[in-house]
Formats: C-alpha cells, structure tokens, sequence
C-alpha cells in the first residue's frame, strides 16, 4: 500500500511530464481500437445486408458464382430457363416462388453520359423489381417500374448525382443500350455500403440484360411456415434433378460474407500493422520518461533507500507509476479509438462507402485488446529504468550521484548492436544475392528486423559520431549557441540515440517503400517504352469486359491501321510427360499483337504462334515439362472442345508485361470454343497510320464517347494511370506512418522538456553570465533540430537499404530498374529539420520565461 501510495504521489506530482507519454499510449490504443471497431462495424453492415436480401433458398444456373456475381466471359449473366419456376412451384414447403433477372455486367449514364457507377469499388446492379428487393427497400417517391420506358433507383445513388423523377437514364449491357425514365426513387432499410441499384420491370430487364425472354438469373423460393431452409433446399433439389445451384439464406449470407472477408481483413491488418510500429515508436518515448524522472529523482531514491525500502520496492514504485500510466492512457485510447472509427466512417462516406453509426459494432474483446496493450507495453518499457533505480544505492543517491554509469555495459551495448547490425547487413545481402523472390523475401524480412534492432541497439554509440558531424556542418554557425546545442545533445548519447531512433523507424519505412515504389515505376515504364508497340489502349478501370459494340466502333474509327483484340481462356493442358496442368491461361490475341507487344522469346518465333492450331508457351512452364518448339499439347478449353497444338515460340520470364503468359490466335480458338461461348475481350489495343497519331486519339476517344466504362489511353496516358495507381498507394501508407512520427515528436517534445527541467540550475546560470532569452531558446531549438536529423539519416539511410534490397528481388520479377527517389528523400530530410524546431517551440519558450534567481536556487 505504501508503494502504491509513493507511486500515486510521484504520478501527480509529475503529471504534466507524464501527459506526452498518456498521449503516445492513447493515440497507439485509439488506433488499435478504433481499427477494430472500424472493422467489426463493416462486417455488421455487411452480415445485416447479406441478410436481409437473401431469399430462404435461391436457384440459379450450375455456372453462377455463389455470391451471386454475374460477371461471366461473355459478359451475359448465367440464367436458367423459365420453366424452372413452375417446377419450384411445385415443390413441397414451398409457399412462394419468383423469377428474377439481375446483372453487374453493366454501366448506367444519365443523360449527359456520365457514369453513375460508384468510384468506390461497389458494384452497380441491374436488375428486376422483386418481392425480395422489396422486403429491403421502400419507395419514397413515384412506383416501381411498369414498361420499358420506366427506372427505379435507389435513393443513395439519386442524392449522389443529383437524379430526379423524369430524369434520362441509360443502361449499357453486352446486348446493348438500353435507355428509360426514373419513375421511381427507392431507400434502402437496411445500411448499403456503396452499391448503385436500378430496377427494371422483368420483361424488361430481360431483353436489356441477357437479349432475349424465358429466362431468368434467379428464383428466389420463400419456405411454407413450420419448413426449414436445409429442408425446403431438399425439397426443390428433389424435384429439380440436378444442373442447378440451390443455396439456403444461410450460404447464400456466407458466401457473401467470405467475399468481403478478404478485403477487410487487408485493411484490418495493414491498419493493426501501422498501430503495432506506433507501440513501438511509443516505447522509446516512455523509456525516455522514466529514464529521465529516475534520473531526476535520484536524491529522492536515495532517501527512500536510507530508510529501508528494498530495491524491490523502490523498482515496483516505478513500474506501478508505469501502470497507472498504462490505464489512463489506455482508458483515454479506447474512448478516442471509438471516436477513430466514427471518423473513419464519416470518411468513408466522402469516398462513396455509407456506413451508419447505427450499425457501430463495439466488442467486448476491444477495449480488453486495447486497455492489455497499452498497460503490457507501458510496464514493459519502464522495466529498465525500474531495474536501473532499484541499483542506485542510498550513499550515491544521497550525494546525487545519479544513475550508476557503467562502462562495461555500454560496450557490450555497442557489441551487441554491430552484432545484430552486421547481421542484418549479411541476410540483406544474401536477399539481394537468392535467385528466387520467395527465397529472397525470407531473407529480406530476417535483414530488416536484424538491421533495425541493432540500429536501435548501436544508436547511443553512433549518436557521439553523427551528431559531431551535423554540429559542424549545421551548429558551429551559430556559434557559442550552436556549440552548447551540440553538447547537450552530446551529454547523454543513449537518451540521444533513443529519442532520435523513435524517428528513424518511421522514416525507414517512407524511405524504403519510396525506394519500392519509385523502381516499380521506372521499371514498368523502362518496360513499356522497350515491348509495348501499340498507341493506345482500351480498357475498363472497373474490370469490365470489352463489349462488342465497342470493339466495332474501334475498328470504323478513322485513322487506325490495326486493331487487336485480346482474350483470356480458362483450359487445362496435357503435355507430352503426361501431366495435366489444370486451370492455365490461354491468351488469344490478333496475330497483330506481336507487334504490340515486342516479348522476347528464348526459342522460336512469337509470330508462329499465331499460326493454325499453334501456341506459345513461357519458359518456366517449358523447363517443368520438357517442352521444346515443335512438341504438342493438348488443351481442354472450359467452354469449348479439346485441342492439339503446337508448340511454335517459347517466351522469356525476364518480363514484366503478360509475364508467364500462353498464347493462340483467336482464330485457332475459335475452331474449339463455339461462338456463343466465345470470351469478350479483355484489353483493346489500337495504332495510328504515320502521322496520324494526335488525330487517331482524339477520333478514338470520341467514337467511345457513349461508352464510358472504358478508357482510351496513349502510351503517356498510361505511364501516368501506373504512377497515379501506385501514389495512392504510398500516400495511403504515409498517411497511415504520419501516427508513428506523430509519436515520434512527442518523444522529442518530451525529451527536450524533461531535459530542461534536468538542467534548471544550468539554464539559472548560464542567463545569469549574460545568455538572453533568445539565445536559450534558440540553444534548445538547435539541440532538437540535431536530435530529429541524426534520427532522419539513420532512418533514411537503412530505409534505402532495404528498398533497394526489396528492388533487387522485383528484379527476379522482370523490375530491373533501381531508382532512388532524391527529391522524396531529400524532402524528407529536410522536413525532419522542421519538425526537431517544431518539437522545441513548448520546452523552449518555457525555459525562456524561467525565473534566473529561482533557477540558480533549484536542486
């Protein structure tokens, strides 16, 4: 009780020097928490919608995906015949039946053919007005469709783009364009996350999404009272025979769920990620605080030591001070983390994902997770300050001596460090050295966690170095003032070398994935400018198929020499060991596309692939069955017969584009795969006559005009979309590092504070013989700006390390293209400089206004 009592007292009388590690604990268990809930919430909405527009048991075609996604090779959704309807009708427990026709496989405009497809990722629905959907939505204003004139939209999707009733709404199919009227505008009752709906009357939506009447995509069966979903399944499965996909409610719900489950759990753990390297940030922070009050309160150890507390005691004092700590910044973390995840799907929301507080799912596990976290590293980083003031003996405290130094224990320190340093550099290297990207990746991770450790380690003992070259470069114009800052941060290397390492591990990781992301750029675009022959390229950002509405519009575009459609086949290939490779590829292409693409081949010609009953094979897949050009495979196309080919060309796998491909003509596909089942295109590619190319483009871009899914993009164009695509990627991830050196700068705020609370006296004296205000602030300012920039090299300099490590393994993959983003990293280093001054405005304008006497006074 006496300890808890002292440990109490200290805590407060101590408060404001413990607010900056409260915060460190509360914004690393607000993200832990607020991720959780942010999670658990979307998986709530999900559930509840997955729920709610599930039918007691549902019937569609063998080939449909569980999930209910109607995407399909020919761009028609899988549908089964009418008759099936009246079957299910006359299946025991059946108290209801429906026939329902739906798509994703489309695009809707408004009138001035802009795209009503949400930018968010979810899907757009096309579809006919059901019971089901009616149990889900209610009609706010006008009616459900009735003819093929008519339209209902869902309410989120009307708000969004300004849609009323009347309004021209087109929809784009594989069959064609479809064009009607709102006539009605329906609200969802349950949450829908992102999702465009829009409803035809069934007649309708048959014509427009499959091109023709007496089929449907879906039967949704509702059980008679007192039937179960598994028995009414039975039922229908009985009456039906087989050649169907039956599902209950409940699978139906799961195979949704798992469908989603993927994507979250992505975001889930990227995001739990991102919190444990704030933990971490934070643990150097609070080892600093304790290091320091330890060190301040020698005197006051000392006494307590006289008196007869244990070294027990007097560590189990510190630690309870740890703990108290832990619970009050953990308690804070769980409150903001709820508040986190609000935030977040407010944001959401901005981005086209509704997500309802209503549905705000908090767990019993995530204010446990979040208050075990944050006490368990709490105590744990006061564990060695604890341990160290325990060993002060009373005599030593009593003179105020200090913490113990112990020379033998900083050069084993330093041994330890380039130990686990020269280790790290040695797996980095043998990364860089594997001939295989899975072997190498093992390596590269064992490098980066060896590497960091003893950069962490090794700090203290490199701080002396590199803060005496920053102080010459940076401090000794400053003079007198610029040399007392470099003393200072020279006075206590390990408190030095801890604050600064809390920087450098996030600055690691900007460095490191700038050095990634900018040598996959390079690469890529090295890679385009060397085989990519064709102008342009035609494709769909959302994924969708090339109709062929669009591949005519293409071909009667003027200005065009070629055109060269592209298609992916599912097959599975017997080859002359007798293997059966099942679930391959095949890549049909016009033979035109050897010229759009210029791929090296390691045997045979490319062009004589695309010869009658002839194919190409990637050399990894030739090495593994002995194939050799001449040999003949057999290929089992999914939806077709099976062929024999020949082997005529033999690609290369030191690529990056269509890297591990197989490819036919269409026209020997077309011999094997009826017409009707024929795959729509993929990819489009497109080259202007000589001279025509600034023409050519803007007639292509204007004969796709009414079709907005796809876009027409120039060689520039595409560089542009690649490096777009992987900037967003990285500024999500800095973001996501912005909480770690959020950290970070607390560390040097509340090293610099308790640093000039340690040196009162000091700062009493040096005013007294004449140091103005000014001069002391700036003093402190330039010991801060030092601390952030010896963190900034180390953590730049082992960031590039690892990325161009990492590049060396891309490079297995076709990336050969090391490029270091100066102007990033020299960005980087220099607003590391803003932040040491922006660390230093508090603790520096509150030594200023010290009182000189009072200073000189203080023990």
């Amino acid at each position: 009780m006496t300890v808890l009592k002292t440990s109490m007292r200290n805590f407060l009388a101590h408060k404001g020097r413990m607010a900056l590690s409260a915060v460190a604990v509360l914004l690393s268990v607000a993200f832990v928490c607020g991720t959780l809930v942010f999670t658990d919430t979307m998986s709530t909405t999900f559930d509840k919608l997955f729920a709610a527009t599930s039918s007691d048991v549902t019937v569609s075609a063998k080939g449909a995906s569980d999930t209910g996604e109607t995407t399909s090779d020919d761009g028609k959704p899988p549908v089964i015949p009418a008759s099936v309807l009246d079957e299910v009708r006359g299946a025991d427990g059946v108290k209801s039946a429906e026939g329902t026709v739906f798509s994703t496989s489309v695009t809707v405009v408004d009138g001035d053919r802009d795209n009503l497809s949400p930018t968010n990722g979810g899907p757009t629905i096309v579809g006919s007005w059901n019971g089901t959907d009616a149990r889900t939505m209610e009609i706010t204003s006008g009616a459900a469709p009735e003819g093929p004139d008519q339209i209902m939209v869902d309410a989120d999707t009307a708000d969004k783009h300004g849609l009323e009733l009347g309004d021209e709404i087109g929809v784009i199919s594989v069959v064609g364009t479809h064009t009607a009227r709102i006539s009605g505008i329906a609200e969802f009752t349950v949450t829908n996350p992102g999702a465009a709906v829009f409803y035809l009357d069934t007649r309708t939506a048959q014509r427009t999404l499959v091109g023709g009447s007496g089929v449907y995509t879906n039967v949704n069966v509702t059980a008679a009272a007192g039937v179960s979903d598994a028995q009414l399944k039975k039922n229908v499965l009985a009456e039906l025979g087989g050649g169907y996909k039956v599902q209950t409610a409940e699978e139906t719900a799961e195979a949704n769920r798992k469908s989603v489950e993927d994507f979250m759990n992505v975001m889930k753990y990227a995001m739990l990620g991102f919190a444990g390297i704030a933990f971490l940030v934070g643990i150097f922070l609070i080892v600093n605080t304790f290091s320091m009050l330890v060190a301040q309160r020698t005197r006051e150890i000392g006494l307590m030591r006289a008196i007869g507390s244990s070294r027990k005691q007097v560590n189990r004092s510190v630690l309870a001070e740890a703990l108290l700590l832990g619970v009050v910044g953990s308690v804070l973390g769980v409150g903001a983390g709820v508040g986190l995840a609000v935030g977040l799907m407010n944001l959401m929301g901005l981005m086209g994902m509704e997500l309802s507080t209503d549905d705000l799912t908090i767990a019993w596990t995530t204010p446990v997770t979040g208050l075990v976290l944050g006490v368990v590293v709490t105590v744990l980083a006061a564990y060695l300050p604890a341990r160290r003031a325990g060993r002060i003996s009373p005599m030593a405290a009593l003179r105020d001596a200090g913490t113990p130094a112990d020379g033998r224990a900083g050069r084993v320190r330093g041994a330890v460090g380039l130990l686990l340093t020269g280790a790290g550099a040695g797996a980095l290297y043998l990364a860089g050295a594997a001939d295989r990207a899975a072997d190498g990746s093992l390596w590269l991770g064992l490098g980066v966690v060896l590497s960091l450790l003893g950069f962490v380690v090794v700090g203290p003992v490199l701080a002396s170095g590199v803060v005496r070259v920053l102080g010459a470069v940076l401090l000794r114009v400053f003079g007198p003032v610029g040399r007392m800052a470099e003393r200072n941060a020279l006075r206590n290397p390990r408190r030095t070398g801890a604050t600064g390492a809390a920087l450098m591990i996030g600055l690691a990781l900007v460095a490191c994935l700038s050095v990634v992301g900018s040598s996959m750029v390079a690469s890529a675009t090295d890679q385009l400018d060397k085989t990519v022959g064709t102008d342009f390229i035609v494709q769909s950002d959302s994924g969708q198929l090339i109709t062929p509405q669009v591949v005519e519009a293409a071909r009667n575009t003027p200005g065009l020499e070629r055109v060269t459609e592209y298609k992916v086949l599912d097959a599975d290939l017997t080859t002359p060991d007798g293997k059966t490779s099942k679930g391959e590829t095949i890549n049909a292409a016009d033979p035109t596309y050897v010229e759009d693409l210029r791929t090296e081949t390691v045997a045979g010609d490319l062009a004589d692939a695309y010869r009658p009953d002839s194919m190409s094979v990637f050399e990894g897949f030739a090495e593994e069955h002995g194939l050799t050009v001449g040999s003949q495979v057999k290929v089992d196309f999914r939806d077709g017969r099976t062929a024999t080919l020949t082997v005529r060309a033999i690609t290369s796998d030191d690529v990056v584009i269509d890297k591990g491909a197989m490819y036919a003509s269409i026209a020997t596909v077309a011999e094997y795969v009826p017409a009707g089942k024929m795959p729509l295109d993929v990819l489009l590619f497109a080259s202007a006559e000589e001279g025509r190319q600034d023409a050519a483009y803007r007639d292509l871009k204007a004969a796709l005009d009414d079709y907005p899914q796809y876009t027409v993009r120039d060689q520039t164009d595409y560089k542009e979309a690649l490096k777009d695509q992987i900037g967003q990627l990285l500024n999500m991830v800095y973001g996501l590092l912005a909480l770690a050196i959020v950290v970070a700068v607390l560390g040097v705020v509340n090293t610099l504070a308790l640093s000039v609370v340690e040196r009162t006296r000091e700062i009493g004296l040096l005013r007294a013989i004449g140091l103005s205000r000014r001069q002391l602030r700036r003093m402190i300012r330039m010991e801060s700006v030092v601390i952030a920039l010896f963190g900034a090299l180390l953590g730049l300099g082992l960031g590039m390390a690892w990325g161009a490590t990492a590049q060396q393994l891309l490079a297995l993959e076709g990336l050969n293209v090391l490029d270091i983003p100066w102007p990033t990293i020299t960005g980087v280093f220099v607003a590391s400089a803003f932040v040491g001054l922006f660390a230093a405005l508090i603790p520096a304008f509150r030594a200023g206004r010290m009182n000189v006497l009072n200073a000189i006074a203080t023990e």
